[in-house]
């Protein structure tokens, strides 16, 4: 679990919400953010379940595998806060959490979310057609869209992609592996092999392993020790094992099985 300030939590979050609008979903990138916040706290868990979907009746897909988490969650009956426990969906990603959210609202039942044509009537839709009990769901999230600014990335996600000239591509290594990382055998992120390195998003990982992260002179700092730095987005990711190395206890172990990359912090 990574609690992370709300500026990091939005900067880490923006870029698959606009890439996902762009994909065309029907949320509202602001509307999304805001929402993660409001259902999170601000906090990434490592199964990716930002929005509160249940595990309900709905069968696994290309996006929601099947797993599940139990926690404690709360809801309004008659007008009254009522503290329960729930079975949530767990993913493997964000990506996939957003794809699998998005089937979900292609139910009759949120039209009115498709429909809506500015993120204060999509907010104020997601409570009208039931996605939570909370009466001041679509206002929290309007309050929260406001605060932070969040409509300048649904101007982001409207904005055409430039066009590239057709070039010839460059020889190059093929595009990133995803690679699943564990911590004492919990999924926790989703690193990049590159180069024969698995690359992991430094401040999840980093903080996970309860490490001081900072950024230096272009280059992530677990520590005070400066790690050799590659950035996708706003996000900047560190070799893992020199992550790792910055830990007295911790060992990565490489799973050849199932392509898979294990912090040991326990014996």
């Amino acid at each position: 679990m990574v609690k992370l300030s709300k500026t990091e939590f939005i900067a880490t979050l923006a870029p698959i919400a606009i890439r996902v609008r762009k994909e065309g979903s029907p949320l509202f990138p602001s509307v999304r953010l805001a929402q993660n916040l409001l259902e999170t706290g601000g906090v990434i868990h490592p199964w990716y379940n930002l929005g509160g979907i249940k595990v309900g009746s709905g069968k696994p897909n290309g996006y929601w595998k099947g797993q599940y988490v139990r926690k404690g969650t709360w809801e309004v009956e008659n007008g009254t806060r009522v503290d329960t426990t729930a079975l949530f969906r767990a993913y493997d990603s964000i990506y996939d959490f957003y794809k699998d959210q998005d089937l979900l609202f292609q139910l009759a039942r949120y039209e009115r979310v498709r429909k809506s044509t500015t993120p204060e009537m999509q907010a104020e839709a997601l409570r009208l057609c039931g996605y939570a009990t909370d009466p001041q769901y679509g206002s929290k999230i309007v309050s929260l869209i406001n605060a932070n600014k969040l409509k300048r990335y649904d101007e982001e996600a409207a904005r055409p992609d430039p066009v590239k000239p057709p070039t010839k591509p460059p020889a190059s290594e093929p595009e990133p592996l995803p690679i699943p990382v564990r911590l004492n055998g919990e999924l926790l992120a989703e690193g990049r092999l590159i180069s024969g390195q698995t690359w992991v998003a430094a401040r999840v990982v980093g903080e996970a392993l309860q490490l001081k992260i900072g950024f230096a002179n272009k280059a992530v700092t677990a520590n005070g020790k400066s790690l050799p730095t590659l950035l996708f987005g706003n996000v900047g990711y560190v070799p893992i094992r020199e992550l790792a190395a910055v830990h007295d206890k911790a060992k990565i172990v490489w799973s050849a099985a199932d392509t898979s990359v294990d912090i040991k912090t326990t014996s």
